[in-house]
């Protein structure tokens, strides 16, 4: 079973929009190479 989310632990709110922290990337396991702000993995999405 999933533990719920922790506001300020897991994500935060920001002008509307879920931001998930590093430590929510790094208890997930994996990079989705989205460009995440948080990104632990070092994930850098390319600008077109």
């Amino acid at each position: 079973m999933k533990k719920p989310l922790k506001e300020n632990e897991d994500y935060y709110i920001e002008n509307g929009f879920y931001v998930f922290t590093a430590k929510y990337h790094l208890v997930r396991g994996y990079c989705c190479k989205n460009g995440c702000r948080h990104c632990p993995y070092g994930f850098k999405k390319k600008k077109s």
